[in-house]
């Protein structure tokens, strides 16, 4: 995984507002959260929610499908396993014990 895909991803998950739709993302599983529910969820305004959402798809963290007049978010959760894994991949590599 490259450095400034992870870098991109870890800054937008860096926002508290952000973070909190990803974890809310997350705990919908697989068939994802409509944009409506988030909104209700975390207690944002549509447009500041869709700001959030378009960094999220950008840095590949979910992404969206649409279901007639409902907007889905869905979490990329490879992306998620590629990150923390690119965080773990050398840890203590070079510890001396």
């Amino acid at each position: 995984m490259n450095i400034e895909i992870v870098a991109k991803a870890l800054k937008e998950l860096g926002h508290p507002t952000r973070l909190a739709v990803y974890k809310q993302v997350m705990k919908a599983g697989p068939s994802g959260v409509a944009v409506g529910k988030l909104g209700e969820n975390i207690g944002i305004p549509n447009s500041t929610l869709s700001h959030h959402i378009s960094s999220m798809v950008s840095a590949n963290l979910i992404s969206q499908h649409r279901e007639g007049r409902i907007l889905h978010c869905i979490a990329n959760y490879e992306m998620r396993e590629n990150v923390l894994n690119f965080l773990q991949d050398e840890c203590c590599v070079d510890s001396q014990f």
